[in-house]
Parts: C-alpha cells; structure tokens; sequence
C-alpha cells in the first residue's frame, strides 16, 4: 500500500488517482485467509452499499489511506469493467481510453510499473524520503457510487486509477 501512497505523494500534481473498493477479497463467509485474521480485517461479503460503505471507511481510517476514494455499487459496475478483483492498476488518459492496465493482484499488482509509465509522461519525481501516510493531506472519506461521503472497516481490495487531470 505505501508504495500506491508515494506514487500519488509524487504524482498528484499531474494525475487524478481514484481507489475503488470493489467486493471483498478475503471474507469471512466466503475465502477467509489467516492473515485478514492475524491483521483483524474480518468481515463478510457486503450485502447492502451501507455494509461496503462501513467497510471502506474503516479501511481509510484503520490505514490512514489518504487517496482519493470510492466505492463500487453493490452490482460490481467498476469491478466487473475493469475486472478489478481482487486489486488492479490502471491509468486512463485525456481522451478517457485506458494507456495502462496492469496486472490481477496480488502476484502481478505492481505499483512500479504506474509510476514508470507516469515517470515517463510528466518526468521521474526525486523524493527524499517516503511521505507516511499522517503527512498527507487528501480527502480520506470515502464516497459511495454516488458521491455522497460514507461512513469506517477492512482491507478492501483496491484498485487504483490514475488520470491525467482533465
């Protein structure tokens, strides 16, 4: 997650990064797997947009997840589009069309190669030090499909979308 951190720390002055909470990955009605309960992110398969919704935000607040955040309706609209589960990268462009589709995470979910295509678009970005997550200043809340802020929960499976600033 830190390193989807540092690439927005870097890049949000070129590109509009959006994660989406899309179904759970891990839940405990359906693929719980020791470490959600070793880290305490247990939770069944969301029913209702208000159970994904508690999900996210604690998710937001439990990791202080700063990127801008939504929250894929309760028909899988995002994931089924992107196929987004269990986490997935993109970049979409200016003219709305996708310039980079990354790997299905975990094995082939790789942050890396986002910040290669973005370096070679707007420059390589030189940091100091990796910003931490409390330093940061974006919109923490998450909203829902429909915009409206949301309310806390777990580790959602998250892909990230970046795009150039219209």
């Amino acid at each position: 997650m830190g390193d989807i951190v540092q690439i927005y720390s870097d890049y949000k002055e070129h590109a509009d990064f959006l994660t989406v909470y899309v179904r759970e990955a891990h839940p405990t009605d359906e693929w719980q797997m020791k470490s959600n309960v070793k880290d305490d992110v247990c939770y069944a398969q969301p029913k209702t947009l208000e159970q994904r919704v508690a999900i996210a935000q604690d998710f937001t607040k439990r990791y202080k997840y700063t990127l801008p955040f939504g929250i894929d309706d309760m028909s899988n609209e995002a994931d089924a589009a992107y196929s987004a589960w269990p986490e997935r990268l993109y970049v979409i462009d200016e003219s709305g069309h996708i310039a980079y589709r990354g790997g299905m995470g975990p094995f082939n979910y790789k942050p890396a190669e986002v910040r290669e295509w973005l370096a070679a678009r707007y420059g390589a970005v030189k940091h100091q030090a990796p910003v931490s997550t409390t330093d940061a200043t974006a919109n923490s809340s998450p909203t829902s499909a429909t915009g409206s802020p949301s309310s806390p929960a777990s580790a959602p499976a998250t892909p990230a979308v970046a795009a150039p600033p219209r």
